[in-house]
């Protein structure tokens, strides 16, 4: 199969990924309503379609956080997105700095942060998760920093981990020791070309950036062990004074969902929000992306940066939700699915797609510029 579209590439994934580590990627919390809620409410928004408009120029560049962005995208973070192919984050970083957009590294990235930024030219972002050891976090904070990282997207929607049904299911979660071990290796023999890429070849599976904590443990047990283990439920909104004390750089909070939150994180000075339920991998019923979006823009939209996620598989995707308020869209399961579907090429290939669509879906509700993609265009 070869990928058409952006979606083919969830099928490939699919196709090539052991069960376990599919289901990790597609799955959502509980019975998954906030992860449909996403796509469907997102599809459902309609668009004025124009005519005899001039649209001879269009230019899909943009400006954000001092950055230049061939388009409005942005590769969000991915946990383990390293494993759906040979040193996945690295691959994923030199195609986003190929098509001139940001790459942002997850905390629990395959590859460490060192070995991405060797790679690249450009500085990636940074995700970082709220961890109970402060002097871990300070001591990420500062690997950031000299890696040249410029931008930090502080996830707040994470003090416990959701309940994913589907990892238990295929054996992910809640399967410790040899029986759970030997069922993951059973479901890699079964995509003989991805146990060798990336199960052999791939290696070390190490967790990098959390390496130093997990001392010398890198099963998938210990990792879910450590997440379960090391959020913190006791967190509130005076850890963003203790992260503006450790980070100079842009300061984006990801996983906003209400406006009286989004006025908070204004209030505080961040300098962005990501509209986000996780990728519906939190709270299971919780208001789509595309639902929540328009009033948080209307709120704080004046005051910082909206940035948007959930659910957003194509160009047009990208279009809709700047046209309800977003000024970027991070991209999550679009390009993982890509990743593992055809590595570096594959994002490459998905980027090139949603370019594509973002140039018909703009010449066709008849603006030519970024800027121009209001709630005007939304029927």
């Amino acid at each position: 199969m070869k990928a058409a579209a952006p979606l083919d590439y969830r099928e490939l994934a699919r196709r090539r990924l052991p069960h376990f580590l599919f289901e990790y990627m597609d799955g959502g919390a509980f019975d998954e309503a906030t992860l449909a809620r996403n796509r469907a409410d997102l599809a459902a928004i309609a668009l004025r379609q124009r005519v005899l408009r001039d649209v001879s120029g269009l230019n899909l560049s943009t400006r954000l956080f001092g950055q230049r962005l061939n388009m409005p995208v942005i590769l969000g973070p991915i946990g383990l997105a390293g494993m759906n192919a040979r040193r996945g984050e690295v691959q994923a970083a030199r195609a986003a700095e190929a098509a001139g957009i940001p790459f942002t590294l997850s905390t629990v990235s395959t590859c460490p942060l060192d070995e991405v930024r060797a790679a690249v030219t450009t500085p990636c972002w940074f995700q970082l998760y709220v961890i109970r050891d402060r002097g871990f976090l300070r001591d990420l904070l500062a690997e950031a920093l000299a890696a040249g990282c410029t931008t930090l997207v502080f996830t707040v929607d994470m003090p416990v981990p959701g309940t994913r049904y589907r990892d238990y299911r295929a054996g992910l979660a809640g399967a410790p020791g040899m029986r759970g071990a030997l069922r993951r290796v059973w479901q890699g023999a079964l995509r003989p070309l991805w146990a060798w890429d990336v199960g052999i070849r791939g290696r070390p599976h190490s967790l990098g950036n959390v390496a130093p904590v997990l001392a010398g443990r890198t099963g998938i047990e210990d990792f879910f062990a450590w997440m379960r283990n090391n959020f913190d439920p006791a967190v509130n909104w005076d850890i963003l004074d203790w992260i503006r004390d450790a980070w100079p750089g842009q300061l984006i909070v990801k996983g906003i969902l209400d406006p009286d939150d989004a006025r908070q994180a204004a209030a505080a000075g961040v300098d962005g929000i990501v509209v986000s339920n996780h990728g519906g991998r939190q709270l299971d019923g919780a208001l789509s992306t595309a639902a929540a979006l328009p009033a948080i823009a209307d709120a704080v939209g004046q005051r910082t940066t909206v940035l948007v996620d959930g659910g957003v598989r194509s160009g047009l995707d990208v279009v809709r939700m700047l046209a309800l308020g977003a000024k970027g869209v991070l991209l999550g399961r679009a390009w993982a699915y890509a990743l593992a579907g055809d590595g570096g090429r594959g994002v490459s290939h998905l980027l090139a797609l949603m370019e594509a669509e973002m140039r018909v879906a703009m010449a066709l509700t008849g603006v030519t510029r970024v800027a121009d993609i209001t709630p005007e265009i939304v029927a």
